[in-house]
């Protein structure tokens, strides 16, 4: 199966998975798990907006950093810009926070509400350079956003 076909299916699986889902971890536990499994990549999961910081939420992998603040990080960051930051070698981000030296790219995805509040962040790291490309972008935005609507609407 080519890469986009995958996602549409990814897409259709996480959306029959959360329908009528509204508990953020259950939902992002699922979400996390469905795609670190179903892509294969080295860490997948959600971190949660908490004042001026972000707490670990539900993710697959490795143990992984508790808190990032505002702005910090590559996590932080695309918090703070309230966009999607792909990064194709981490050591190249000003800034980055480096959870495990074995994450290589790194791509993360705000979840807003619907008043265009960022309350988390789907954050996905792997073990290759240049990991991530538009396609990437585009179905990962699209399964944060089915995420964010059916526990922040």
């Amino acid at each position: 199966m080519d890469k986009q076909f995958e996602y549409e299916i990814l897409v259709g699986q996480i959306d029959a998975l959360t329908e009528g889902e509204k508990n953020p971890v259950s939902v992002m536990a699922n979400v996390a798990a469905a795609i670190h499994h179903e892509r294969g990549f080295w860490w997948t999961g959600f971190y949660l907006a908490d004042g001026d910081e972000l707490v670990l939420g539900p993710f697959q992998g490795p143990v992984a950093c508790m808190h990032i603040p505002f702005g910090r990080g590559v996590c932080g960051t695309a918090w703070q810009r309230a966009e999607t930051i792909v990064v194709p070698d981490v050591e190249q981000f000003p800034g980055h926070i480096a959870c495990s030296s074995e994450s290589r790219s790194e791509i993360v995805i705000p979840l807003k509400d619907a008043q265009g509040k960022v309350r988390a962040v789907l954050d996905i790291d792997s073990l290759d350079l240049n990991a991530f490309d538009d396609l990437d972008r585009r179905y990962l935005e699209e399964i944060a956003a089915l995420v964010a609507q059916r526990i922040y609407d």
